[in-house]
């Protein structure tokens, strides 16, 4: 990996208008990043969703027995083009520690909540959990990245991401259409 330079905010600010310009009713899989245990990440061509596993897998359904499992938080999504400015290089993207990167608009307005998509052969739905940057998010993509994502403007149109669960299982490949049902 080469080593990036974080973005400033006025930077970040600048590329606005292209993060609004995501689709709105469909869009395309970009990528599906696997976290078998905490800390690791996969890249994975394609996947299965499962209502018990979420990302098949993934690390989330396999939490201990006092960690109680939260279906709200099953899968995490990424708008591709906010991935893509605050990576500024693909092979970063698994570094968000999300699983699904998605070019369409993730904002409440678009997607509120019980929202369903339709990526692959699987469903998914909108939670109603907020997904904020951690203090890894601000390590890998710097301080004005957690506060671009942060601002009124960001939690509004998800700049961070968003949380889904599976409500139809199937299998899903990056380039898969996304479509809002």
């Amino acid at each position: 990996m080469s080593t990036v330079t974080h973005l400033e905010m006025a930077e970040l600010e600048q590329n606005l208008d292209e993060i609004r310009r995501s689709p709105q009713e469909e869009g395309k899989l970009a990528l599906i990043v696997r976290r078998p245990q905490s800390g690791e990440r996969e890249v994975i061509e394609a996947g299965e969703l499962t209502v018990a596993e979420g990302l098949a897998g993934d690390n989330w359904s396999t939490r201990t027995p006092d960690v109680p499992l939260e279906p709200e938080r099953q899968l995490t999504i990424m708008n591709s083009r906010v991935a893509g400015l605050l990576a500024q290089d693909e092979d970063r993207w698994e570094l968000f520690g999300d699983q699904l990167y998605i070019d369409l608009e993730l904002s409440e307005t678009n997607l509120p909540v019980g929202t369903r998509l339709e990526l692959g052969g699987a469903v998914i739905e909108v939670t109603p959990i907020d997904h904020t940057g951690c203090k890894k998010f601000a390590e890998r993509f710097g301080v004005d990245a957690v506060k671009f994502v942060s601002t009124p403007v960001g939690k509004e149109l998800r700049l961070r991401g968003m949380y889904a669960k599976v409500v139809q299982p199937g299998p899903i490949r990056a380039g898969d259409r996304v479509r809002k049902l």
